[in-house]
C-alpha cells in the first residue's frame, strides 16, 4: 500500500510525526477538561414562578395558562410539563434536539419579561428561567455549624465565604441556604392608618417612590463632565422610618408614626442541619469545560484558610467535594487501564519480544492520537470516555497484531525483511482497513443516539471510534516502519515457545471437531441456528433497565408529610428520622433540608423548591463503600421507615441516565378533576396490588383545604371599596408586600417588606382587624365586606402540552424491573373503563426508553446497517461473502447474554452498546478468515485446501486479538460500577463464544456457499 511504502521509505518523517503525536497526546492528557460525568446541554429549560399564598387553581388561571400559551407558540417546541402547587408553578420546557440552546434561552427569557410586564400579576415574587445542564451540579458543599451563633453571625460568615469563592473565575452559582435573609420590616398598624384616614395605596406609593434609584445624568462644567447623583435608594432602617407618607394641612406623618420599622429575618422557609447540628450550607457550581482537579486546587486553600479564621462557636465541615470523587473514580479506572495493559502485554508473548514491543509502542501512540481528536471535538475525560478508552485498548491492538503477525509469518517463511514488511502489510492491508471500517460503523449509531441519553453516552463510542481509527493509521504506517528496523529474519519457522504451544493447543482443539463439522455441514449449521435462537430467547430472561442505579456511596431520603403540614411539624418528623440515621455507623454525613430539597449534587436530580410539608436528607457513606453495602443499608432503612406513623418516608437511590421522578409513572389525561380523581384511585389500586412496587404516590387521593376570603361585591361597591384593594390588604397581612430594597453593609441588596405585626409565621389572626380604604379614603373594616370560610382544592395540577393530567407513580422494589412489572400492569390499565376524551400514557422509564431508542436512532441503525453491508461488498464483491461473515454474529450474542445472566445484570443501554460493538468485533475476526480464504483460492488452492490453510494461518491472529481484547476488558468487568461493568461483560462473553465457534461455523458456511473467485493459474505443491 502506498501509505505503508511512504512511511517505511521516509522513516525520518514518520519518526518525527509520531514523536509529535506523542508529545501533543501527553500534553492533551493533562490539559483536557476532567469531570465526573459527561457535560450535557440539552435544549431543556426550567421556568419557576413563585407567587406565595396562591392556590394551585388560581396559579393555573393567572400564571400557568398565559405562560403555556406563549411558550407553546415558539418554534421547535417538543413538550412542556407543568406542575402547579401552592404558590409555585414549575414549567419543564423541552425543544427538539438540534436547536441553538443559548438562542432558545434568550427567546424564553424575552417572552417571560414581556409577560411579566403585561399579562401576569404584578406582585409575583419571582420568575426564574434556567438552562438545564450538567454543570448545574454543585461540586462543593460545605456546612457552617453552630448551635448558638446568631442568625446574623452565621449569615455573615456564609456571605463572606461566598464572596471569597466567587472570585475564582472557574466557579459559578456560589450560594448559601438554610438561614433567612435579613430585611427591613415595616409592621404597619392599620388601625392608626384608619384613624388618620390615610389610604394604604398612599403608603405603598410613598415607600416605592423613596426606594427608587434614578440616575441624575451628567452636566458639563468647563472642560469636564460630572455625573449628577440623586438621593438614591434606602440606606438603612432610619431612612425607611423617616419616610414621609402623608403631608396635608401642615401636618407631616412619617412611616415611624404608623408602623414599627426595624431589621428582622425573613420568614423561615428552609431549615438545614448536618448530623443533627444547626448549620448553613454553602454550595458551589463549576463552569463547563474546566478541569475539576485544577479548580479544587484553587478553592481548597480558600476554604481551609477561612475555616481557621472562624469564631470558636462556628465550625466548618466540607461534607461534599466532587473533585475527590472524580479523582477516586478516575484513579480506579486508571488502575483498570494499567492492569489491562499488563494483561495485554502477557497475551502478546506468542508474537515474540520484538513483535510485542512494536505492538506495545503502537498502543500509547494510538491512544494519544485518539485523545488529540477527542479533545479537538470538545470531549472531556470522564467516567464514560475513559471506559471507551479502556474498551478501545483491547481493540486497537488488533490492527497492529494482525499486521505484525503477518510480517512475522512472512519472515518465518524465509522472505527478506523489506519484502516481509511491504508485501506482508500489503497482503493484509485491505482486510485491516475493512475490519476497522466495520468496527467504526458498528459503533457509529451510538454516537448519534438522540435526546439527552445520547448526549450523555456519546463520549464512550467516540473514544472507541477515534482510538480505533488512530490504531489503523498507526498499524499501516508506524508498525511497518518499526518492523523494518526491529524485526529480524527467523532461523526456524515455528516461532518462540509460547507461539508453538498456542499453535499446538489450537490445532489439537479443533483436530477432531473440524473434519466432522466439514463432513456434516448442514448439521453444523442447524446446531448453530439452534444456538442463535436460544441466544435471542434468553434476552427476555435478563430483564431490561435503560440505566442502572448509581454506585456512588450516597442516597436521598424524602420525607413527605401529611398534606398542609407546616414547617415546624416537618422539622419535628425530620429529627425523628435523623435520630435513626445516627445509629448507623456506616453513615458519615446526613444533611437534613426541611421545607426544601438539598442543593443539587447529582446530575439528574433537581432540588425540590420551597414546600413546608416536605423534607429531604442527603445521606453519605464512606468514599470506599461498595454498592452492595449501600443497597443493603437502603433496604434496612426502607423496612425501618415503612411503618413510620407521621409521614411517608422514601429512601431513594440515585439513578443513572435521564431524570426520572419514578420508575413507573401513569399519566391520566382529562379535564374534570373529579373524574381524574376517581380514575387515579383505580390506577393506584392496580399499582398497590402489583407485587414488586413500592412508594406508590397518588397526588389526588387527598384534597387540601384553603382559607377563602370571599368579597361581597355588592357591599363593596356600595361602600366604594375596590376588590383589588381588599385583596392587597389581605396579601399585606399574610405574605407582606416588597416595596423596595436597600444595600446592606456587605454591599448586597436586601428587601424592604411592608406587612402587619406578627410572630415568625402568619396565622389566622392575621385576617382580623383589617381595614380597607374606599375611594374617598375612608377606612372600612374588611369583615364588613368579606366572609372568611374554608374550601377544598386540588393539591397539585399537572399539564402536559397544555392538557391537564393526574399522575400515579411507583418505584420498583429490589429484584424487580419496571419493564417486567409493566407487562402485568398495562393489561389491567387497558381494562379500565374511561369516559370519552380520557386516556392514559406511561411515563417514567418507559418514556425515557422511547426518547433514547426511538425516532432518529432507528434511522441511524438502518443507515449504519447499509454502510456495514456496503463496506463488506467492497471487500468481497459478493453477497455470499457477506452472509458468511455475518453468520457469526448470533453466536457472539449467545455468549454475551449468558454472561449477563450469570452476572445478574439486566439488559441496559450500556449492554446494548456492548452488543452493537460486539457485532463489529466479530465481523472483524470473521472477515480475516474469509478474506484470506479468498486470497488462497485466487492463488489456485482448492476450496477445501484454502479453508484448511486459512483456518490454520488466520485463526492465530484472531485468537490473539480476541484474548488481548478480553484481557483488556477484564478489569472493567470486575468494576463495581453498574454503568460500566455490563459493557465489558457482554463483550467478553460474546468474544469467547464467537472466537470458539467462528473457527467451526465460518469454514462450514464457506464450504456450503463459497463465493465466486477469479482463480489465478498456479501449481499446488
Amino acid at each position: 500500500m502506498k501509505i505503508t511504502n511512504f512511511a517505511v521509505k521516509n522513516y525520518q518523517f514518520t519518526l518525527i510525526i509520531f514523536l509529535l503525536v506523542s508529545v501533543v497526546g501527553y500534553l492533551t492528557l493533562f490539559s483536557m477538561p476532567r469531570s465526573e460525568d459527561p457535560s450535557t446541554h440539552p435544549p431543556q429549560y426550567l421556568i419557576t414562578v413563585i407567587y406565595p399564598g396562591t392556590s394551585p387553581k388560581d396559579m393555573e388561571e393567572q400564571v400557568v395558562k398565559p405562560i403555556e400559551n406563549k411558550i407553546y407558540g415558539l418554534e421547535n417546541i417538543d413538550k412542556i410539563l407543568t406542575t402547579v402547587e401552592d404558590g409555585v408553578a414549575a414549567f419543564q420546557v423541552k425543544f427538539k434536539y438540534g436547536v441553538d440552546v443559548d438562542n432558545k434561552y434568550q427567546e424564553i427569557s424575552t417572552e417571560m419579561n414581556a409577560l411579566q410586564n403585561s399579562e401576569l400579576p404584578k406582585d409575583i415574587y419571582l420568575i426564574k428561567t434556567e438552562k438545564i445542564a450538567s454543570s448545574d451540579v454543585k461540586i462543593l458543599q460545605v456546612a457552617l455549624i453552630s448551635e448558638n451563633a446568631s442568625d446574623k453571625k452565621l449569615r455573615d460568615a456564609a456571605d463572606e465565604l461566598k464572596t471569597k469563592l466567587e472570585k475564582i473565575t472557574n466557579l459559578k452559582d456560589v450560594k448559601y441556604a438554610g438561614i433567612p435573609e435579613q430585611e427591613i420590616r415595616i409592621d404597619l398598624q392599620l388601625d392608626k392608618l384608619a384613624q388618620l384616614k390615610i389610604p394604604l395605596n398612599l403608603v405603598i406609593g410613598s415607600l416605592q417612590s423613596e426606594a427608587a434609584d434614578i440616575p441624575g445624568g451628567s452636566v458639563n462644567l468647563g472642560s469636564k463632565v460630572f455625573n449628577v447623583k440623586t438621593s438614591g435608594k434606602f440606606k438603612n432602617a432610619d431612612d425607611v422610618a423617616n419616610t414621609v407618607i402623608y403631608n396635608a394641612n401642615g401636618k407631616i406623618i412619617y412611616m415611624k408614626d404608623v408602623a414599627e420599622v426595624g431589621y428582622k429575618s425573613e420568614t423561615v422557609d428552609h431549615i438545614t442541619r448536618i448530623n443533627g447540628h444547626r448549620c448553613v450550607l454553602v454550595t458551589v457550581g463549576m463552569k463547563d469545560n474546566v478541569n475539576i482537579t485544577d479548580v479544587q486546587k484553587e478553592f481548597l486553600p480558600i476554604v481551609e484558610e477561612f475555616s481557621k479564621d472562624l469564631p470558636q462557636n462556628i465550625k466548618l465541615i466540607k461534607n461534599f467535594d466532587q473533585a475527590n470523587m472524580v479523582s477516586q473514580r478516575l484513579g480506579h479506572l486508571g488502575f483498570d487501564f494499567t492492569l489491562a495493559i499488563v494483561l495485554v502485554i502477557i497475551t502478546l508473548l506468542p508474537l515474540g519480544s520484538r513483535a510485542s514491543l512494536i505492538v506495545m509502542i503502537s498502543i500509547p501512540l494510538s491512544l494519544a492520537l485518539g485523545l488529540i481528536v477527542m479533545n479537538a471535538f470538545g470531549y472531556s475525560l470522564n467516567q464514560l470516555s475513559i471506559v471507551g478508552l479502556v474498551v478501545a485498548l483491547g481493540l486497537l491492538v488488533d490492527d497492529s497484531i494482525v499486521v505484525v503477525e503477518n510480517i512475522e509469518r512472512w519472515l518465518r517463511e524465509g522472505h527478506s525483511k523489506m519484502d516481509a514488511v511491504l508485501k506482508g502489510t500489503k497482503q493484509i492491508g485491505l482486510a485491516v482497513v475493512g475490519c476497522t471500517a466495520t468496527l467504526v460503523i458498528a459503533f457509529l449509531p451510538l454516537a448519534f443516539l438522540p435526546d439527552v441519553s445520547g448526549e450523555f453516552i456519546r463520549s464512550l463510542p467516540m473514544a472507541i471510534i477515534t482510538s480505533v481509527l488512530a490504531s489503523m493509521i498507526v498499524a499501516m504506517t508506524l508498525v511497518p516502519f518499526l518492523g523494518s528496523r526491529f524485526l529480524k529474519t527467523h532461523e526456524h519457522g515455528e516461532g518462540n515457545v509460547f507461539l508453538q504451544y498456542l499453535q499446538k493447543f489450537l490445532t489439537r482443539s479443533y483436530s477432531r471437531i473440524m473434519p466432522k463439522a466439514l463432513q456434516f455441514p448442514k448439521t453444523t449449521i442447524a446446531i448453530s441456528i439452534a444456538l442463535s435462537i436460544t441466544a435471542f430467547g434468553l434476552f427476555k430472561a435478563t430483564g431490561f433497565k435503560l440505566f442502572p442505579t448509581s454506585e456512588k456511596p450516597m442516597f436521598l431520603i424524602n420525607i413527605k408529610m401529611p398534606l398542609q403540614a407546616n414547617l415546624t411539624e416537618s422539622d419535628r418528623v425530620t429529627k425523628l428520622v435523623e435520630a435513626e440515621l445516627k445509629n448507623h455507623k456506616e453513615i458519615v454525613f446526613y444533611t437534613a433540608n426541611v421545607g426544601k430539597g438539598n442543593p443539587q449534587i447529582y446530575y439528574n436530580v433537581h432540588p425540590q423548591d420551597r414546600k413546608p410539608d416536605f423534607a429531604q436528607i442527603f445521606v453519605q457513606l464512606e468514599d470506599e463503600a461498595k454498592p452492595t453495602e449501600k443497597t443493603a443499608l437502603i433496604e434496612r432503612l426502607r423496612e425501618k421507615f415503612k411503618t413510620m406513623p407521621y409521614a411517608k418516608i422514601e429512601v431513594k437511590d440515585f439513578e443513572q441516565g435521564t431524570p426520572l421522578e419514578a420508575n413507573i409513572v401513569v399519566r391520566l389525561f382529562g379535564e374534570d378533576p373529579a373524574l381524574l380523581r376517581k380514575l387515579s384511585s383505580e390506577v393506584e389500586t392496580i399499582l398497590r396490588n402489583q407485587k414488586g412496587t413500592v412508594y406508590i404516590n397518588n397526588e389526588l387521593n387527598t384534597y387540601k383545604t384553603d382559607v377563602k376570603v370571599k368579597i361581597n361585591k355588592e357591599k363593596a361597591r356600595t361602600l366604594g371599596v375596590m376588590t383589588s384593594e381588599a385583596d392587597k390588604v389581605v396579601r399585606l397581612a399574610v405574605a407582606g408586600l416588597t416595596v423596595g430594597d436597600y444595600i446592606d453593609n456587605r454591599g448586597d441588596a436586601r428587601n424592604v417588606t411592608l406587612t402587619l405585626p406578627r410572630d415568625k409565621f402568619s396565622d389566622l389572626d392575621a385576617l382580623k382587624n383589617l381595614y380597607v380604604n374606599n375611594i374617598q379614603g375612608t377606612p372600612i373594616a374588611l369583615n364588613q365586606i368579606a366572609d372568611i370560610s374554608f374550601e377544598t382544592s386540588p393539591t397539585t395540577i399537572n399539564h402536559f402540552n397544555k392538557s391537564r393530567f393526574a399522575k400515579v407513580t411507583a418505584l420498583s422494589d429490589k429484584g424487580y424491573y419496571a419493564n417486567d412489572l409493566l407487562t402485568e400492569i398495562v393489561p389491567k390499565l387497558d381494562q379500565l373503563k374511561m369516559p370519552k376524551g380520557y386516556y392514559y400514557k406511561l411515563s417514567g422509564e418507559k418514556e425515557s426508553e422511547g426518547d433514547a431508542l426511538g425516532g432518529n436512532f432507528l434511522s441511524v441503525i438502518i443507515l449504519s446497517t447499509f454502510l456495514f453491508v456496503a463496506v463488506l461488498l467492497l471487500q468481497f464483491k459478493t453477497f455470499k461473502g457477506i452472509i458468511i461473515v455475518l453468520s457469526i454474529i448470533p453466536l457472539g450474542i449467545l455468549g454475551g447474554v449468558v454472561l449477563l445472566l450469570i452476572n445478574g445484570s439486566p439488559m441496559s443501554l450500556v449492554a446494548i452498546i456492548g452488543f452493537i460493538g460486539l457485532s463489529g468485533i466479530q465481523v472483524k475476526n470473521s472477515l480475516l478468515l474469509v478474506d484470506f480464504t479468498n486470497q488462497l483460492r485466487q492463488e489456485g488452492y482448492s476450496i477445501d485446501d484454502a479453508i484448511a490453510v486459512a483456518g490454520e494461518t488466520r485463526f492465530l491472529p484472531v485468537v490473539l486479538t480476541s484474548i488481548t481484547a478480553i484481557c483488556g476488558l477484564i478489569p472493567l468487568a470486575l468494576n463495581s460500577n453498574p454503568l460500566i461493568a455490563p459493557l465489558a461483560i457482554v463483550l467478553i462473553g460474546g468474544l469467547i463464544s464467537s472466537t470458539i465457534l467462528s473457527r467451526i461455523v465460518t469454514p462450514v458456511m464457506y464450504k456450503l456457499m463459497p463465493p465466486s473467485i477469479e482463480i489465478e493459474t498456479k501449481e499446488l505443491n
